[in-house]
Order: C-alpha cells, then sequence, then structure tokens
C-alpha cells in the first residue's frame, strides 16, 4: 500500500510539472494595458477572420458590466464585425442553456480585464465554463487580458477577493487551466511586479510562472509560444540558474519562442 501511495505521488508530481499548452485551438494572453494592433490582429485571424464569431467576456471589470455594453474597440479597429458580449455574475445564469447559446457557435472568446475572482464566481465549475473549453477543442481561440490572462493558467495568482497585491488565496488558486501547469501575472515591469511570481514557485516548484508586461502578449500553439507586442515576458523555472545579473527568472523578448514541456527558449527558425 506504501509503495503505491508513493507511486501514485510520483505520478501526480510528474503530471503537475508537466507545464503544456492546449491540445488543439490556440491562446492570446496579454499582460493588460493597451491591446496593440498586431496582438488584436492575430486574435482575429486564429479566430477565422473578420466574420468569426468572437464571444466577449467582461465579468472581471471592477464595475457592474452593462448588457448592452459595446464590444472592445481593439477587436472592431482589427476588422472583427461578429461580436456578442456575454455577461452575468449569477451562477445559475452561467449554468443555463441560454445564457450559453452564444459560445456554442463561437470561434473564439475573449475574457476582458478586472478582478479574477468575479470569473472564478461566476463561471468555474459552470456550463459555460465547460462550452468555453469547447470553443479551444473546435479549434478556436481563447484569449484574455491582465485578469483575463490569469485566468487561463492553472494556477490562479492575484485571486483574493482583499485584493490583488495578495498572490496566493485560498479558495481562489484555481484558473481555468487552458494553459496547464502554468501560473500567470500581468502588468509585470509597469507595475513592478517582477518578483512577485518568486514566492508562489518556491512554494509550488511543479509549476511555471510566466509574467507578462503590459501591451504584450503569448501567442500559443500546442506546447509552443511566441512572444507578441512592445515588451517582455519573464520565466519563473524553479530549475534556472541565477546568471551574474542574479535574477532568479529570465526574460524573452519579442519574436523570441518558448516550448513549455521542454521550458527552454526555443532557436529561431531559419528563413
Amino acid at each position: 500500500m506504501r509503495r503505491l501511495s508513493l507511486l501514485l505521488m510520483v505520478t501526480v508530481t510528474l503530471t503537475l510539472r508537466a507545464a503544456s499548452g492546449p491540445a488543439k485551438g490556440s491562446l492570446v494572453v496579454v499582460g493588460g494595458g493597451d491591446v496593440g494592433t498586431e496582438i488584436a490582429e492575430r486574435f482575429v485571424q486564429l479566430a477565422g477572420g473578420p466574420d468569426a464569431l468572437i464571444v466577449v467576456i467582461p465579468t472581471a471589470d471592477e464595475r457592474e458590466p452593462k448588457a448592452d455594453a459595446p464590444p472592445p474597440a481593439f477587436l472592431t479597429k482589427a476588422g472583427a464585425r461578429n461580436l456578442v458580449v456575454l455577461h452575468t455574475r449569477d451562477r445559475k445564469v452561467a449554468d443555463s442553456e441560454e445564457f450559453v447559446k452564444p459560445l456554442r457557435g463561437a470561434k473564439a472568446v475573449w475574457f476582458g480585464g478586472g478582478r479574477q475572482w468575479r470569473l472564478v464566481d461566476s463561471y468555474a465549475g459552470t456550463r459555460s465554463e465547460r462550452e468555453i473549453r469547447k470553443v479551444l477543442r473546435r479549434g478556436g481561440v481563447i484569449g484574455g487580458s491582465s485578469a483575463g490572462a490569469t485566468i487561463i493558467g492553472s494556477y490562479l495568482v492575484r485571486g483574493a477577493r482583499e485584493g490583488n497585491a495578495l498572490m496566493m488565496a485560498p479558495g481562489y488558486e484555481a484558473g481555468f487551466g487552458y494553459l496547464r501547469g502554468v501560473a500567470v501575472d500581468q502588468h509585470l515591469i509597469k507595475r513592478k511586479r517582477e518578483n512577485d511570481m518568486l514566492p508562489v514557485i518556491a512554494k509550488h516548484p511543479e509549476l511555471l510562472g510566466i509574467g507578462i508586461d503590459e501591451s504584450t502578449a503569448i501567442v500559443v500553439r500546442k506546447d509552443e509560444f511566441e512572444v507578441v507586442g512592445v515588451s517582455k515576458v519573464a520565466i519563473y523555472d524553479p530549475a534556472h540558474q541565477p546568471g551574474a545579473d542574479g535574477l532568479k527568472y529570465y526574460w524573452l523578448e519579442r519574436g523570441e519562442r518558448f516550448h513549455l514541456k521542454a521550458r527552454r527558449k526555443l532557436v529561431p527558425r531559419a528563413n
């Protein structure tokens, strides 16, 4: 029995350590701030083009989103013409057949910014969450910015109701897990958050931490991602040995690529 228990523990640890992206579909994970044209156009392209049905979920917003709120301007500027805003903070509504109808035909879902605990309270474990995951399984794209980026990871940082300075909050530590074995932070350089992920990784060394600065994104397909936008992305890997700079993380620049399972920067592709 003890041997079986040890085997199960090892299996769970290895499963958690295997950071990975979605088997099908794509992710566009933005670190907050302005979503630039390059990022927005990539999202619309991955959705299937301007006529693809894109569902926008503004539920994380500090203010109560209005039912007739216009979709984000960055998406319409990128050419998106078929946008539906979907919002509730009532779990019963989120679990209803009527509410999820737009998701059944969606090619893309976008999570707006705000506080990620609102997304957990409203959608975790509901029919809505299941239908959103099916968008990926159909080969679509899920994206989000700020709180909408962090919810994409499997471990949720800054999920506390008390305030977003608290990195680990019991009851609000599970994201939606489109990126498995990963914790995502945002507004990284702009808000001087470069060291905030370190205690999380120290406590949960099975995780890979990814910190994304504003107006910057990672575009994930399967187990690889590319950095797009204007700034940088930080990688927090417990196996990383600090160099001369003493930093316990390292940077990826615009255009650089990374393999999640191998936990390494990829060599640039030859032209």
